[in-house]
């Protein structure tokens, strides 16, 4: 779901919007360090295997209290170990679809709050419009 690219990673820029996402906003070097403490490839983005390893340091205590991975596997309900991968997946499309759905709730809001301004700004257009024609009588 975070994957915008596509390309089968999380790169710097996807895992900051997952973060902001999740609730949990990190600093661009607190995301480096993130990437950095997992990326067995060295290649600076997170693989499906990557990201599956922040669950495994996090089960085994091998997370600092304050990382962000820390504060990533807090936020997820779910042990990857008993679940496997399957779950593990089936579990974080479903967090983000929920969050999509509820992005698109406030869409929704927003595009009828502008809706109702355009209306009020169309009224009072034409009340202007009526009170110039009534000068003129």
């Amino acid at each position: 779901r975070y994957d915008a690219g596509k390309d089968g990673f999380i790169d710097l820029m996807e895992l900051k919007l997952m973060m902001e996402k999740l609730g949990a906003p990190q600093t661009h070097l607190g995301l480096k360090n993130m990437i950095k403490e997992v990326d067995e490839d060295l290649d600076s983005k997170l693989s499906f295997r990557e990201f599956l390893l922040i669950f495994r340091k996090a089960a085994a205590g091998e997370l600092q209290e304050d990382s962000g991975l820390h504060a990533l596997a807090r936020l997820s309900e779910i042990d990857v170990s008993t679940e496997g991968v399957k779950g593990a997946k089936n579990f974080f499309e479903a967090k983000a679809q929920a969050i999509n759905e509820a992005s698109r709730f406030e869409e929704e809001i927003k595009a009828e709050q502008e809706e109702k301004k355009k209306q009020a700004e169309e009224l009072k257009q034409r009340k202007a419009a009526f009170k110039e024609l009534q000068s003129t009588f």
